[in-house]
């Protein structure tokens, strides 16, 4: 799950979340700054599962440590880094300390735009599936899920490492960005050691480079915003023997924010390559900052086509989602939540509860 601290999501909370989960600033001097951050994250979870009782668990929920910093480079130009690990808080004398790779980018801002280089979560994440749902524990699938038809398995080491991204600044509230995604043939493993590329091995098992390419655009205009978002998902050619496109996923997200409150709305869908195929998601969100922390809430329907991911995992065509949470700060730096889902599958399988504690420094 990506997580934020939600408070910051809401114009009309902003004032309380500016001094929360800050930085520490361990450099500042001559155009150079270096900061550390970092959280924990702990959650209790109660989670039903297909053709089996509810599973338990105290689990961490995704707990980082990071680095940032930039420099000036010139008058308009400013150069930097972000870099951030993930660790298990609930079980850390065994988890292998900062065992886990989040994001880490290198890039250069200025009057021209944005450009960067490495890891971080698709576009098609921050400005499409987020502003409608992206809780504590608890999501609604998306069309990235609709790759496995697997809520917990998105690949998202695919989908968000080897990128190279240019975003433009701001003309008149309208915002573009483009970029592409790498999977190089050297990222080949033979696994098995026997000398030939098959199904056992892992990283571009298909004995050619391949790239998608990924655009959106957004219009902001006071407290309204709308963003359009596609992905050609040619990078998951390198993952097949075949070397088939997957298909493509694309989206376009409104959402109005006024005082305290947030409303979004979102048609998105997964263009599977083959017949009947696709996975077309419907939704709508909204949060509210009531002082104290956050109450939030999203509904979205999934129409999945007969041959979909979707379709032959879970045996039905449609969907209803939705979740509900609120989250309480306890200080600037400290949180609870509480959260509650239902995807409408078979055996309500993946329907839960969640209760957590988050803290940022």
């Amino acid at each position: 799950m990506k997580k934020t601290l939600l408070a910051t999501a809401i114009a009309g909370a902003a004032a309380l979340a500016a001094t929360s989960a800050s930085a520490a600033t361990v450099y500042n001097q001559d155009g150079t700054k270096l900061d550390i951050y970092g959280n924990v994250q702990i959650a209790y979870t109660y989670i039903d599962k297909l053709g089996g009782d509810p599973d338990s668990d105290l689990t961490d929920n995704g707990s980082t440590f990071g680095a940032k910093g930039e420099h000036k480079i010139n008058d308009d130009i400013v150069g930097y880094f972000k870099a951030e690990w993930e660790y298990d808080a609930d079980e850390a004398k065994g988890a292998g300390g900062l065992d886990t790779g989040d994001q880490a980018y290198v890039g250069a801002k200025g009057s021209f735009g944005d450009a960067r280089i490495g890891s971080w979560d698709p576009l098609i994440d921050d400005w499409i599936q987020d502003p409608l749902s992206n809780n504590e524990y608890f999501d609604l699938s998306d069309s990235g899920t609709a790759l496995t038809a697997d809520e917990d398995n998105d690949d998202s080491t695919l989908r968000e490492g080897d990128k190279l991204q240019y975003m433009s600044p701001s003309y008149a509230g309208l915002q573009f960005a483009i970029g592409a995604n790498f999977n190089g043939e050297g990222s080949y493993s033979d696994d098995n050691d026997d000398g030939v590329r098959n199904a056992g091995d892992s990283g571009n098992i298909s004995g050619s480079d391949q790239t998608s390419f990924f655009g959106g655009a957004k219009y902001t205009v006071g407290g309204f915003s709308i963003a359009a978002v596609y992905d050609s998902l040619d990078q998951y050619e390198g993952n097949s023997l075949s070397g088939n496109d997957v298909g493509d996923q694309y989206g376009l997200t409104a959402q109005y924010t006024v005082d305290a409150l947030r409303v979004a709305v979102k048609a998105e869908r997964f263009d599977g390559e083959g017949d009947d195929t696709d996975v077309d998601f419907y939704g709508i969100g909204a949060r509210y900052g009531y002082g104290m922390g956050d109450v939030y809430g999203a509904y979205q329907y999934v129409d999945a086509e007969d041959q979909s991911n979707y379709a032959t995992e879970y045996g039905d065509d449609s969907f209803n989602e939705f979740n509900l949470g609120v989250t309480y700060n306890i200080s600037s730096a400290m949180y609870t939540f509480v959260e509650y889902a239902q995807y409408d599958r078979s055996g309500d399988a993946s329907d839960g509860a969640a209760v957590g504690i988050y803290y940022g420094f």
